[in-house]
């Protein structure tokens, strides 16, 4: 049992000695900064230099400090002790349904001004919104629930802003779709490239789907000898289902770019233009999947091995790095996906 000294000496000069109880790391820090305060002579100013906290901050602690009940050291909940109440009546948020049900199609601020002609009294138009959300008052439920999902999975997503980027190779690769359109027919190229060795994969596939995503990302993790530490998409789709519990397995961390945000991609957005210019726009588009993809692995081979970047210092990708990653030769099986 860990036993601690509270205080040098407590009012009437009696020793203190019990068990630090389960406190927080923030209540076992403040609980510190009350010993020092003790045992340099009730020192304030020094107390503060040592800990790099102000004078209110201790004294505001120091002022809850009970030495017999070490949880006052603990913070306490700030929420309101009165919360705001919805003032509406049961008169007014029946009009509110009645003129919901007449004007469906209406939003809160017509409505709100329908019910001042009609009532001759303002009502804001806040309470009609909640009131059209507590009785589900919408023209079309089933597709407001499912853009409601949608939203809470965008919130619950990771933003490509959290993530602190260090400058090591294979610790953050960008992926993007590119989708080329031939009379009635549709490929999608799956792209990624390393945003710090510039280290670049792609890979043609003739469905959009997280399936097709998942089987690229296997590629890509067995090309980089496993050396992924967090991957980044877009929104799409492709990156969900499938191609998110692949992550998981691999145990690679999956961020999102923001909406309508091409610069938090850029890298691969670069990558992309590139393979265009100076792939498919060189007469290397082939209806054969098969075809498609060898000729696309020899290119690649030429981007990462032989051709010179700019961002690089001119050296290729994979001398930029060669101590770093180990990247092994692969090529498309015969497969299609």
């Amino acid at each position: 049992m860990k036993v601690i000294f509270v205080g040098k000496w407590l009012p009437g000069y009696r020793k203190l000695c019990h068990p630090l109880p389960n406190l927080s790391q923030e209540a076992k820090l403040r609980l510190k900064w009350m010993d020092y305060y003790q045992n340099h002579g009730n020192n304030v100013s020094l107390t503060c230099r040592h800990f790099g906290i102000s004078r209110k901050t201790f004294y505001k602690w120091l002022k809850r400090y009970n030495p017999y009940y070490l949880a006052s050291l603990e913070s306490q909940d700030r929420a309101p002790k009165r919360r705001r109440q919805r003032e509406i009546t049961s008169n007014q948020e029946l009009r509110i349904i009645q003129l919901r049900k007449q004007y469906i199609r209406y939003g809160k601020e017509k409505l709100a001004r329908i019910y001042q002609s009609l009532y001759g009294e303002t009502i804001s138009s806040w309470k009609i919104q909640k009131v059209i959300e507590k009785h589900n008052l919408y023209y079309n439920p089933q597709k407001t629930a499912r853009i409601r999902r949608k939203r809470q999975r965008s919130f619950q997503k990771k933003r490509i802003t959290e993530l602190k980027q260090k400058r090591i190779s294979g610790f953050l690769l960008q992926i993007d779709t590119i989708v080329i359109y031939w009379n009635n027919l549709k490929r999608y190229i799956l792209t990624a490239i390393d945003k710090y060795s510039k280290i670049a994969f792609a890979r043609v596939y003739t469905s959009h789907s997280s399936y097709s995503a998942r089987d690229f990302l296997y590629r890509l993790y067995y090309l980089l000898d496993g050396k992924i530490q967090n991957v980044q998409t877009d929104n799409g789709s492709e990156f969900l289902k499938y191609f998110d519990k692949a992550c998981k397995e691999l145990n690679i961390n999956h961020y999102f770019s923001r909406n309508h945000t091409p610069k938090d991609n850029a890298c691969n957005e670069r990558f992309n233009r590139t393979l265009q210019e100076e792939f498919l726009k060189q007469g290397n588009f082939h209806l054969d999947l098969q075809k498609f993809n060898q000729n696309l692995t020899e290119w690649l081979v030429e981007y990462n091995f032989r051709r010179p970047h700019q961002a690089l210092g001119y050296v290729p990708p994979i001398n930029f790095q060669a101590k770093y990653l180990k990247v092994l030769p692969m090529y498309p099986s015969s497969t299609y996906s």
